[in-house]
């Protein structure tokens, strides 16, 4: 009588299971639908470019005032004159450093006095070294 009933509990639990991975399957959606999705997305303009760019911003619905060969004209010349950002460099340009550098003659002779005066700390023992 026991063996009935550990069989039966067996069946159960099996029966759940394949159950449960038919549900969460039936509930995902197809490669077809998620395909139509992004479709439709990217016709709204609402996909993140690929690279480092940020979230696209609404499309403008006003008309331009040039025309494509005024544009090609103007994307020429910039070029020419290489005032283009290279693609994925659009970052803004660094500030120039204010006042003048110290010479490395000088910078050497500072670190020479630090590491006899022993103000500096040793290698691997800073705060971002790794426990031992």
């Amino acid at each position: 009588m026991q063996m009935k009933n550990a069989l039966t509990i067996v069946a159960a639990v099996a029966a759940a299971m394949f159950a449960q991975a038919t549900f969460a399957q039936a509930s995902a959606p197809s490669r077809a639908d998620v395909k139509a999705e992004t479709k439709a997305a990217e016709k709204a303009g609402k996909l993140t470019p690929a690279g480092e760019g940020a979230a696209p911003t609404e499309k403008s619905t006003a008309k331009s005032t040039k025309t494509r060969a005024e544009r090609k004209a103007e994307t020429q010349a910039a070029a020419k004159a290489k005032k283009l950002t290279p693609a994925g460099e659009g970052a803004p340009a660094a500030a120039a450093a204010s006042g003048p550098a110290a010479a490395r003659a000088d910078v050497k002779a500072e670190t020479k006095a630090a590491v006899k005066a022993g103000q500096t700390t040793p290698a691997g023992e800073g705060p971002g070294a790794p426990k031992k």
